[in-house]
């Protein structure tokens, strides 16, 4: 069967080799697809790959000879899976890859809030070190973590690596919690969204985008925080209401944001967050390092042998 990717750039920039895909029939990998070279590049192909190419209602409806679909990342909100259901279209995804790349990058991101590793190093650089004559000095305020709480929304597989690194700082770790769940579970205790929020120092999040989570993070959520609270974003941006956020930090209601993730990527120039004050924001970045790359090239091609074999795995 033809394989068609429509978006490999991102997966592979070049550095990786997609021969484990090669191997299970004709390949073509395209490193991007915009929307009106879709349908001409998946027409006849029983197997598409995709990353953010989206793959809607119109376009299944489009292509009849299309039966199965992986997604090459963990979140798969960029394929109508109901039409796809309703056509008979397997999907799949890929979980757990980049769990242990982007738990380090929730960190990294923390770590810059709390202690503006890069804004220091810049100092120096410039000089200021130097001029200021003294053998120390802080530009901002210096966080401690030890102690404090760390609410993590959603506790799946990044969630509980977080969480693993949170109490390694000595940190109280909270998660949130459905009405009917536990209310303590592997020692973590599990709060309703609306307390976490309120008494937690990090909100750190990590669920999925569903009709149910867009704007999860809304202004009336921002406005119960700590104003010496910090948001971090590693999810998916459609999660958190962009200009309650920003309008949060310019009111000095927040402390900081730490976001890997925008609703809008790439953002436009005039998005409100792009310029926005104490934030840290890296470009949906979290999962690429070579290491998670190279498990979802492998965990895709697996996914996609399986469906040959007639076992599809990882069905969403």
């Amino acid at each position: 069967m033809n394989i068609v990717v429509l978006d490999g750039y991102a997966l592979d920039p070049g550095d990786l080799s997609w021969a484990p895909l090669e191997a299970l029939g004709p390949c073509t990998v395209y490193p991007r697809t915009a929307p009106e070279a879709l349908l001409e590049r998946a027409r006849g192909a029983p197997i598409l790959l995709t990353n953010k190419t989206r793959l809607g209602r119109q376009a299944l409806e489009a292509l009849p000879e299309l039966r199965y679909i992986g997604v090459l990342a963990t979140g798969y909100d960029v394929v109508d899976v109901v039409a796809a259901h309703e056509r008979g279209i397997t999907v799949c995804n890929v979980p757990d890859y980049a769990s242990v790349s982007v738990a380090q990058h929730v960190f990294a991101l923390l770590l810059e809030l709390t202690n503006q590793v890069g804004e220091h190093a810049r100092l120096v650089r410039a000089g200021e070190w130097t001029r200021r004559g003294e053998f120390s000095f802080a530009a901002t305020p210096l966080i401690e973590l030890a102690g404090a709480t760390f609410g993590i929304v959603g506790l799946g597989s990044i969630g509980r690596r977080v969480a693993t690194i949170a109490q390694a700082l000595g940190m109280h770790v909270v998660a949130s919690r459905r009405s009917d769940a536990a209310a303590s579970f592997d020692g973590i205790p599990r709060l309703d969204l609306d307390e976490l929020f309120r008494t937690s120092d990090v909100v750190s999040l990590h669920c999925p985008l569903t009709a149910a989570t867009r704007g999860l993070v809304s202004a009336e959520r921002l406005g119960s925080m700590k104003p010496t609270a910090l948001l971090i974003n590693t999810s998916r941006g459609g999660l958190v209401d962009s200009r309650a956020l920003r309008q949060a930090l310019d009111a000095g209601r927040l402390a900081g944001v730490g976001l890997d993730v925008l609703d809008e990527e790439p953002p436009g120039a005039d998005h409100p967050m792009v310029d926005a004050p104490r934030s840290v924001i890296t470009p949906h970045n979290a999962w690429a390092s070579r290491a998670a790359r190279t498990r979802l090239l492998a965990a895709a091609a697996r996914n996609v042998q399986a469906f040959l074999a007639g076992a599809p795995t990882h069905v969403v």
